[in-house]
């Protein structure tokens, strides 16, 4: 919605992340060595599922998978922040912002939150995880409350995409950005 606003730039940690563990990409091979052949779609890419199970019901499999994609992520966030240190507006979307210190690289700190069962019936509909899955993923995070603690603003996305929108043309006034649409 930021970016249909006001046309900002956008460094998604997610993107990154997906483009680090391409094949012949920087943590493919590592990926690969690490967790076996059979976490690999037909086509030979990483199947994201796959590797999201073994990962996530084992701590010691997550921590060794983040330090093999983390830094590499991180050194692309850090080229392209640098890349857009001019730009009137730069998002930086990292879905774990606040749990791995990163607050320090950014000016603001805005958090979106949803009420549980909203959340979970997304990631259900979105991604086909199970409760159990759902469960495991979210263990990973900080509460919502302890988000909101930090934030500089809050987005309450539990409602219609006409309410988020609001939210998010409030922040960006409070700024003094001004809205390029009228969406």
């Amino acid at each position: 919605m930021i970016v249909e606003l006001t046309g900002a730039r956008v460094v998604d940690a997610d993107e990154i992340s997906h483009q680090v563990q391409r094949p012949g990409a920087p943590a493919y091979a590592d990926i690969v060595a690490q967790f076996g052949r059979e976490i690999l779609a037909a086509d030979g890419t990483i199947d994201r599922t796959k590797l999201a199970r073994v990962v996530f019901a084992d701590g010691e499999k997550l921590a060794l998978l983040n330090g093999i994609v983390h830094p590499r992520v991180r050194a692309e966030e850090l080229r392209l922040l640098e890349a857009y240190r001019d730009e009137p507006l730069v998002v930086f979307m990292v879905p774990l912002l606040l749990e791995n210190g990163l607050e320090s690289l950014v000016d603001k700190v805005a958090v979106v939150v949803t009420e549980d069962h909203v959340r979970r019936e997304r990631l259900k509909r979105r991604n086909g995880w199970t409760d159990s899955e759902i469960s495991r993923r979210l263990k990973a995070q900080w509460s919502d409350e302890e988000k909101v603690r930090r934030a500089d603003f809050v987005i309450n996305n539990s409602g219609t995409l006409d309410e988020t929108r609001e939210q998010v043309r409030r922040i960006l006034q409070k700024l003094g950005i001004q809205c390029s649409q009228q969406n």
